[in-house]
């Protein structure tokens, strides 16, 4: 069932993502002139193809977004002298991260002998070659990165767009799992590539609202309410910074400078994103009785007919062979009260971070639009030290790369990480919409995000025993934001809240009155009056939220705390 906007307290950030081409244009090798000599013949079959195999065949095979195959030489040729180009230039294969920085395990950039071995190839005719010499071709399951999943999770019917305006729309889907899943691999696949702008995947674990069962007077009931008390607005099928929201540049000088949530991600797709293989031993835990949320970012403004397209997207699944303890979750740091002046060439924008647990990081991913220039992440230890973690200098919004670490980096409890992002809204920007206006967060591509997201594991406190008095003590409903309500409810011996719209989260006692969010950084801690009574819970993550307790007359009032 397709649904309209829905709305999170935490604001849940797309990744906007846009089609990149791979080469541009086709050509005569025989039409560049020669600025390397090979004394020996270099042929396709013996030495280019080995290169296309290992580094470029992901993408460039059918079904896949690049213009053209690797996979054969009558595909490859006619495109051999732009293939030179792109590659003595370093911008094929795609990869934007400064080398001083970081060891990445899925790195695509060619060594010198390979570039010099392709250009020589495309020097000397861009010759077939002897086919005894041809390596066999890399094998892939028909449609998929991850090779033939073990469970395919799809929106439940086609949804039909017409191409032009831009739009997010929601599909809840329910997999009906009767037991936890335990995923080594995922990947997500647009079902048509002409429109399907991004895809994210979450989980929204049992007891979570699923709007799919929802009418639509429910939806609209509790997404308006939202929306109200939000520092967004909704524009079409967009959401925006509302005009009237303060400036901040600099993030790590204030509270909305850092981000974190409930929510669990559980994939994403965008043309240069790679799909998501795990390390042995870590996983996404996908709980028995959870639904998955797409969101579907719509968007073509290049086809020329009117004609409606239809789209039906999908995730797969690979299984992991056993159950795994180390739970990879996806989150970001992020600032969404910035903004970019008109003209400006080099504007700074920072957002920080302070890790509540021990956290081992495995993966990066900037993310900005298409006045993004570059964006550093940086960690500052608790004994004062600190390192680059990752240095973006040259950042392409038509690549949005999940850097993956070598070898996983952690970093204690206290360490932050701060992210440093720069734009350039000047007419010097080849790709920005209108250098005459100044920018603020926002879905659409003609305005800007500024997020630095990270696939992560964190280290548990250990689980203590509450007496279950003190736990129904917290029971009751909390105000997050003015007339939108927390519910708390006790389970055993942990504390479940539930937000409108939201997913269910179930906090594990560490004390008498903190608990936190198994899988996260997210805690929650009771605050009591000199009577002992509860007057308050603050929710701490990448920032605090104070939510005062209210009686349930007043909770009641606007019914959507009980949604």
């Amino acid at each position: 069932m397709r649904f309209k906007r829905p709305y999170s307290l935490s604001i849940i950030i797309a990744l906007c993502l846009t089609v990149g081409l791979v080469f541009i244009t086709a050509g005569n090798a025989n039409d560049n002139p020669v600025t390397k000599t090979s004394t020996k013949n270099v042929t396709f079959n013996k030495d280019v193809a080995p290169i296309f195999f290992n580094n470029c065949t992901e993408c460039h095979r059918p079904g896949e977004g690049a213009p053209f195959s690797a996979l054969n030489y009558k595909d490859v040729r006619p495109w051999a002298k732009s293939i030179r180009e792109k590659v003595l230039n370093r911008q094929m294969p795609p990869w934007h991260a400064d080398s001083r920085y970081g060891d990445f395990k899925n790195n695509r950039t060619l060594t010198q002998q390979e570039i010099d071995t392709i250009v020589a190839w495309v020097d000397q005719g861009a010759s077939e070659g002897d086919s005894k010499d041809l390596p066999p071709a890399p094998k892939f399951s028909d449609g998929w990165n991850i090779g033939q999943p073990d469970f395919v999770i799809q929106i439940p019917e086609e949804y039909a767009y017409k191409p032009g305006v831009d739009e997010y729309q929601y599909f809840d889907v329910d997999p009906k799992f009767t037991e936890d899943k335990f995923v080594a691999k995922v990947e997500a696949r647009p079902g048509n590539r002409k429109i399907v702008h991004h895809i994210i995947a979450f989980i929204f674990p049992p007891g979570s609202p699923n709007m799919a069962m929802m009418t639509t007077e429910q939806r609209y009931k509790a997404m308006e309410a939202n929306l109200k008390n939000s520092p967004l607005y909704r524009d079409g099928y967009l959401l925006r910074l509302k005009p009237d929201q303060p400036v901040i540049d600099d993030g790590c000088n204030s509270p909305s400078g850092g981000r974190g949530s409930g929510e669990s991600l559980l994939t994403g797709y965008a043309p240069g994103r790679n799909a998501d293989v795990f390390q042995p031993g870590v996983v996404r835990k996908i709980p028995a009785g959870s639904i998955i949320r797409f969101q579907i970012h719509y968007s073509n403004q290049t086809l020329k007919s009117d004609a409606v397209e239809k789209d039906r997207s999908m995730v797969g699944l690979v299984f992991a062979k056993e159950p795994a303890a180390k739970i990879v979750l996806t989150n970001n740091i992020g600032n969404l009260f910035f903004k970019i002046p008109a003209g400006a060439e080099n504007h700074r924008v920072t957002a920080c971070r302070t890790l509540r647990r021990d956290t081992t990081i495995y993966g990066l991913m900037p993310h900005m639009h298409l006045r993004g220039k570059s964006m550093e992440y940086k960690a500052f230890y608790p004994d004062g030290k600190s390192e680059v973690l990752i240095s973006v200098p040259n950042y392409d919004f038509a690549w949005q790369t999940n850097y993956i670490l070598k070898e996983p980096k952690r970093l204690p409890r206290g360490s932050k990480i701060m992210v440093t992002a720069y734009y350039d809204n000047s007419a010097k920007n080849k790709f920005n919409p209108d250098p005459q206006k100044e920018v603020r967060y926002g879905e659409p591509t003609y305005d800007e995000m500024m997020l630095g997201f990270m696939d992560f594991i964190v280290e548990m406190p250990p689980i203590v025993q509450v007496d279950a008095k003190i736990l129904d003590s917290y029971v009751g409903k909390y105000e997050v934001m003015p007339n939108i309500f927390a519910t708390v409810t006790r389970s055993g011996n942990s504390l479940v809240v539930q937000i409108p719209l939201q997913p269910k989260m179930e906090f594990l006692p560490q004390s008498e009155n903190k608990f936190f969010l198994r899988g996260s950084d997210l805690d929650l801690t009771f605050v009591k009056d000199d009577k002992g009574e509860v007057t308050e819970a603050l929710l701490e993550g990448g920032r605090t939220t104070r939510a005062k307790r209210v009686k349930e007359a007043t909770a009641n009032t606007t019914g959507v705390g009980n949604q």
